[in-house]
């Protein structure tokens, strides 16, 4: 049976102003002691789960890149040990440019990796400023070329909208700056203001001017156009690729597959059940080593759950959601299931049913989490 892995490295050289996952300032942090720890947990999983094999790893984080070239190639000899087999077609490592160095470009293309994630988010040193981003242009610019020359074409980069002091100008300079370096896939997010950020804090006290909501939405038309203009097609609110670059990755969560997680903080979802790993460091190697895995929280998934996400997963994507499939996974047809909430997003505009599939629209898409919203707690007779 194929699987994806994800594996998450927490440490970061600076902590981004807008970012909420599990991270920590890597300075004078057990980071070897981390690594082995990750290493016990992938040999447990992978003895308790022995029928698997990987489809698609990617190494997230923090910052995967933060490592140094010795801990990263001891990290991926370990995942590569554990876990490769003749059936991995995509292996993924996030990477931040100022990081990034031909070293280590070199260690990742050796142990296999074969695609990049790259954090841009802009291109103007005074949103990256305000972002708490380290890197410059030069940074991003060197990390391609030096990808490209390794022999990993394969790429991703990361753009943001919707940032404090950034214009429409702004926005189509680095849209156009990411076209211009050539690389198959482009992410784009809006800014969302989390908990426990920086950026979250400057709100709470008033200090965060943000664009107007219009100025957001034309900057995601913009997006689209653009890239559709240069042969990327749009497979996902957020994500853009030449044909053939799709994140395979990615698209195990979008189409609500299931997935093995790795590390600090890591999410799975095996067999039926989600599993959530310890947040902070020391909780989570203390568990390895008391109990072999480091879950503070099971939950099996009950049916009207595992529907619910098949259709606010599968509505991210472009073609949306498969009645046959849906129907082959659960034995009923999401037509008869969410009939009313169909029924009234079609009305409205947001959703369209063609060919047995239900998908958003166009003016749908910016309003996606209302959409995905209707579909949560509808009651099963």
């Amino acid at each position: 049976m194929l699987k994806a892995l994800y594996l998450h490295i927490p440490f970061c050289v600076q902590i981004c102003h807008y970012c909420d996952f599990n991270k920590i300032f890597i300075h004078q942090q057990p980071v070897d002691e981390y690594l082995n720890s990750m290493k016990k947990e992938m040999l447990h999983t992978a003895e308790r789960f022995p029928n698997y094999k990987m489809e698609t790893i990617f190494v997230g984080g923090g910052t995967p890149t933060s490592l140094s070239e010795s801990q990263l190639d001891t990290f991926l000899q370990d995942v590569n040990g554990i876990f490769f087999n003749n059936s991995l077609q995509e292996f993924t490592v996030e990477a931040n440019p100022e990081q990034t160095t031909k070293e280590k470009i070199a260690v990742l293309k050796n142990n296999g990796v074969n695609r990049l994630s790259i954090g841009v988010q802009a291109f103007q040193s005074s949103l990256l400023k305000k972002l708490g981003r380290s890197h410059n242009r030069e940074d991003v610019y060197r990390t391609v070329s030096e990808a490209k020359k390794a022999g990993i074409p394969n790429m991703s980069i990361d753009l943001m909208f919707g940032l404090p002091g950034q214009t429409m100008k702004m926005f189509k300079e680095s849209v156009d700056e990411a076209l211009a370096l050539d690389v198959p896939h482009i992410s784009s997010y809006s800014l969302q203001i989390e908990k426990k950020t920086v950026f979250y804090n400057l709100a709470q006290k008033g200090k965060l001017v943000l664009p107007e909501h219009e100025l957001e939405a034309a900057m995601y038309d913009y997006l689209i156009e653009a890239l559709d203009k240069k042969g990327y097609r749009q497979y996902e609110i957020s994500n853009f690729a030449v044909p053939g670059y799709e994140s395979k990755h990615n698209l195990q969560y979008w189409n609500n597959n299931e997935y093995f997680g790795i590390g600090a903080g890591a999410h799975s979802y095996i067999e039926g059940t989600r599993r959530r790993n310890a947040g902070p460091l020391k909780q989570y190697m203390n568990l390895i080593e008391e109990n072999r895995f480091p879950y503070v929280e099971e939950h099996p998934v009950p049916l009207a759950e595992k529907m619910e996400e098949e259709m606010f997963m599968g509505l991210r994507k472009q073609e949306g959601v498969s009645d046959q499939e849906f129907f082959s996974r659960y034995g009923r047809s999401m037509f008869d299931i969410y009939k009313e909430p169909i029924e009234r997003m079609i009305h409205k505009g947001w959703l369209a049913k063609r060919d047995g599939r239900l998908f958003l629209t166009k003016d749908g898409r910016p309003l996606g989490n209302e959409v995905f919203q209707e579909f949560i707690g509808v009651v099963l007779d």
